[in-house]
């Protein structure tokens, strides 16, 4: 077990918060934004940007060859699903998609917007960690968690209609 601290500042003792999460047992702040068979998506609002998700495998892998052919199916439609769910509902123009083999969580894949403040911090992938470091530490203020919190909403209610 592990001890991990939430975006909340809640302390939760888990062998794996992706499982965590994916199996319920856990609920992120805004909710489940959409979930299929094979995966969970929600936003960490630890980084508080609009229309950021993190589309995780509800199977305990880390590999993206892992994956069966019914996930890999479900992980295109699903993830094409959001995408444009992010364009049409919060206007969306740019997104960076990351996923990792070396995590201690199982495979997902973060979804990071891509918005006219960010340039600030360059052009390239390299500016996507000075990007999320500066949301968590400078853009936790009400206001900000308001309308991330609204963008949450707008997406669940556009993905589960």
């Amino acid at each position: 077990m592990r001890e991990i601290t939430l975006s909340n500042g809640k302390t939760v003792e888990v062998e794996c918060l992706s499982c965590a999460i994916t199996s319920g047992l856990l609920e992120p702040d805004g909710g489940v934004v959409i979930e299929t068979e094979y995966f969970h998506a929600h936003q960490d609002v630890a980084y508080p940007i609009k229309g950021l998700i993190i589309l995780a495998s509800k199977r305990h892998i880390k590999c993206f060859d892992e994956l069966s052919e019914a996930e890999k199916f479900d992980y295109i439609n699903i993830l094409t699903k959001i995408r444009k769910a992010q364009r049409e509902i919060l206007g969306i123009e740019y997104v960076y998609y990351f996923y990792n083999e070396d995590t201690t969580h199982h495979f997902h894949t973060w979804m990071v917007p891509r918005y006219e403040w960010m340039y600030e911090f360059g052009r390239s992938v390299e500016s996507v960690r000075p990007t999320l470091l500066h949301a968590r530490n400078e853009m936790n203020d009400e206001e900000n968690l308001k309308e991330v919190m609204a963008a949450i909403n707008a997406l669940t209610k556009e993905l589960n209609k």
